[in-house]
């Protein structure tokens, strides 16, 4: 891998790392289009580190409070503590994935080259992700705020939405797309969905990482050096900052519509390209 293809898949990983748009698919077909080789699902998972560097930094006051305050319930006993609840929807919501990702581990030792993580199966995830946000966008109440919703979390909120980030295993569902739907779909306003849904994947992102970091450095880096992991790292941070600002500000005037449009193209796109030969 060269220094600058290093860069532009850190850049692809910022940019939709945090749009309910799929970095996995997208770092998967990016490579496919330009003629690269795959860089692997471990460069993948420890490039997503520059994403969570990224995230703590634009959310470290509310990690701030919702930390200093668990632990001040903790002392006090004080188990209705809005803070403390949120840490638990927070841990409760990660607890799916994880077990999800521990049982490829075990069942699917080739996940990163099975059929789950092909270009077709890519392109029918992000249509029926589409059509599942484009359901969420129509019917979601979105009566609950970012500010009522930090002072009335609810446990099961974080349940719930953990359960959907599971499905973000499978290349092409996104994370931050499958986290944001069922948060329209359990009445949240698009800001609020998306604040959540950032915090909600701090902790699961951040062990993916470090999983695929320790494995990779066992195992060599192979044709990813240490400064193309380091590039790609650095341009992560960078544009996921970016993505952050942009997509909080953006939810504030406008709809999801133009990324159940774009998901939806996507997808059709990939499957003609397949279709007719251009991609493999």
């Amino acid at each position: 891998m060269e220094y600058w293809q290093a860069f532009v898949l850190g850049i692809v990983q910022g940019l939709t790392e945090f749009l309910p748009i799929s970095s996995t698919a997208h770092l998967k077909v990016v490579p496919a289009i330009l003629g690269w080789r795959d860089a692997g699902l471990s460069f993948d998972a420890v490039i997503q580190l520059g994403s969570i560097a990224a995230v703590v930094g634009y959310f470290w006051q509310d990690l701030s409070n919702i930390t200093t305050g668990s632990i001040k319930a903790l002392r006090e006993k004080d188990y209705k503590s809005q803070e403390f609840k949120l840490a638990v929807a927070i841990a409760l919501g990660t607890l799916p994935i994880l077990f999800g990702g521990l049982l490829i581990k075990i069942f699917i030792p080739d996940y990163d080259k099975s059929a789950l993580r092909s270009l077709t199966a890519i392109a029918i995830a992000s249509i029926v992700m589409s059509s599942l946000l484009a359901l969420a966008e129509i019917f979601g109440q979105r009566s609950r705020s970012p500010k009522r919703l930090f002072q009335k979390v609810r446990i099961i909120d974080g349940v719930l939405m953990g359960l959907a980030q599971t499905m973000a295993l499978v290349p092409g569902v996104s994370r931050s797309g499958s986290t944001l739907t069922a948060g329209l779909f359990l009445g949240m306003d698009r800001v609020a969905a998306t604040r959540f849904s950032f915090l909600l994947g701090i902790p699961a992102i951040t062990i993916g990482g470090l999983v695929e970091l320790v494995s990779i450095i066992k195992k060599g880096f192979g044709d990813v050096g240490a400064g193309q992991l380091a590039i790609g790292l650095l341009s992560s941070v960078i544009f996921s900052y970016l993505a952050i600002a942009w997509l909080l500000k953006f939810f504030q005037t406008h709809t999801t519509w133009v990324f159940v449009i774009y998901r939806l193209l996507f997808g059709a796109l990939l499957l003609t390209g397949l279709g007719l030969g251009w991609l493999k």
